[in-house]
Formats: structure tokens, C-alpha cells, sequence
């Protein structure tokens, strides 16, 4: 079930605790992908707190956002960079995205099986895709007061065990959200201290979300691919004895 976007707007935009969860976040995702110059950037879902980074250096932004979630115009007072798309049908062409960041996406697809397949289609060879889902064993998950609260959490293991059955290749995986999900002023205060220092727990125990980089496994041709012509036509029913006062069938078959 996807979330309205004027509820996604209003808790990264609207309040401390989104405000703090977009910084959290953004903070890891640029730890992994610091720049994507000259590079086509995507993001699906709600994405627009991570990709703003990317918007003066990429060669182009585009945020995909589901039917059943709406749209909202982006960024604010420039040249919009939003479309409202399908869930598993995006406007894009095969194999023309660098980097694609999923958030509020993937745990709230209804067909997430062909929302994969849709990433997969969209990357181009060595394209890497960031899938960020909330983390079933953290606390961000247990309840609705956030958007972490909402669909079908998952542990590292289950998201990557689904990357590899769609042909995703995973190669990082880091972790966001160590600060309880509290609006008290106390947490929003100590938040990126809490942040840092807890960023050495173990991963499955700690974080808020799960942040997985996979890359876009493509199959080797086998094979050259152009025909060749046969250089010595094989003798079929060569060294078969002829009958008697006849030709040998295979020695004048070509």
C-alpha cells in the first residue's frame, strides 16, 4: 500500500523527525554514491530528498512516482523533473539509467516481483540500483507514526535473497535510522550523534532502514555471434562401402 504523497511531503518536509530521517539517509546514500557526474539519476517512489545532491552535476534527473502514491512538482520553483508513472511501467528507455535510487517503493509495490524486473530493464550495463526498505527488526517498522511503519519490512537476507532472483547482483549494504522514532526535542537533538556511534552495531539488531547497493547482472553472449561459413562440409556416409558398379553416395553428395 502506497503512501499519499502530501503525507510523504509533510513528514520529510514538514516536521523535525522527517527533517532527521532525511539527513540520516541522505548521509549513507552519498557515503556510497558521492557524485554522478555526467550521469543519468532516477529515483522511484518518493526519492526527491536523495537525489536533489545530484541535481548540478548529473546529466539528468528524473523522479518516478507510482499512481497509487500521486505526484508533486519538482524542485520547487525550477523546471519540473516529476512524472507520474505506472507502478511497473516507467517512461524511460532500456537501459538508460546510471543510478536508481527505490525508497517507498519496493516494501509498498503490490507486484514487487515485476517492479524488479521494471529496475532491471531501466539500468544499463554496470547501472547500480539503491533499494532502501524499511528493517523488519528494527524499531522504525513497528509502528504507523512514520512511513517506515507502512508495508512489508524485510531483513537484509530476505531483500537480497529477492535481488537475486531478478537478476540483481548485491554488493554493499549499509544501515540508517539508529535514533529512535520520537519527535521529543531530547532524540531530534542527539539524533546525529546517535547516528555516528551506532552505525557500529550490527546491522540487523540497529537500523531503522536497510540501504542495499545491487548492481545489474548481464549474461555473456556464448558464442561469436555471426555465422561462419564451413570450411570442410562434413562427408555424410563417408567410408560407407558403395554396391558394386555405383559411386560412392557420400563421395558425390555435394
Amino acid at each position: 500500500m502506497h503512501l499519499d504523497v502530501i503525507d510523504l511531503r509533510n513528514f520529510y518536509y514538514r516536521t523535525g523527525l522527517g527533517r532527521a530521517a532525511q539527513r540520516a539517509i541522505c548521509a549513507q546514500v552519498l557515503a556510497l554514491w558521492p557524485e554522478a557526474q555526467g550521469q543519468t539519476v532516477a529515483g522511484f517512489g518518493f526519492a526527491l530528498p536523495l537525489l536533489r545532491p545530484y541535481l548540478p552535476r548529473a546529466r539528468r534527473v528524473i523522479a518516478l512516482m507510482p499512481g497509487q502514491q500521486g505526484v508533486m512538482p519538482w524542485p520547487v520553483a525550477e523546471p519540473n523533473l516529476s512524472v507520474l508513472c505506472e507502478e511497473t511501467t516507467w517512461p524511460l528507455q532500456t537501459g538508460h539509467v546510471d543510478k536508481l535510487v527505490v525508497i517507498h517503493g519496493l516494501e509498498a509495490s503490490e507486484h514487487p516481483s515485476a517492479l524488479l524486473e521494471e529496475c532491471w530493464r531501466v539500468l544499463g550495463p554496470g547501472g547500480r540500483a539503491l533499494f532502501i526498505v524499511p528493517n523488519r527488526a528494527g524499531m522504525w517498522s513497528r509502528g504507523d507514526s512514520t512511513p517506515f511503519g507502512f508495508g512489508r519490512p524485510y531483513s537484509l537476507r530476505q531483500l537480497e535473497s529477492q535481488l537475486k532472483l531478478h537478476d540483481f547482483v548485491p554488493e554493499r549494504h549499509v544501515a540508517a535510522l539508529f535514533q529512535p522514532p520520537s519527535r521529543r526535542r531530547f532524540w531530534l537533538r542527539w539524533g546525529p550523534i546517535w547516528e555516528r556511534i551506532a552505525r557500529k552495531l550490527p546491522i540487523t539488531v540497529a537500523g531503522g532502514v536497510l540501504i542495499v547497493e545491487a548492481s545489474k547482472k548481464v549474461y555473456a553472449r556464448t558464442g561469436s555471434g555471426t555465422p561462419e561459413a564451413v570450411r570442410r562440409p562434413l562427408r555424410v556416409l563417408e567410408g560407407m562401402n558403395a554396391p558394386e558398379g555405383k559411386p560412392a553416395l557420400g563421395r558425390d553428395i555435394w
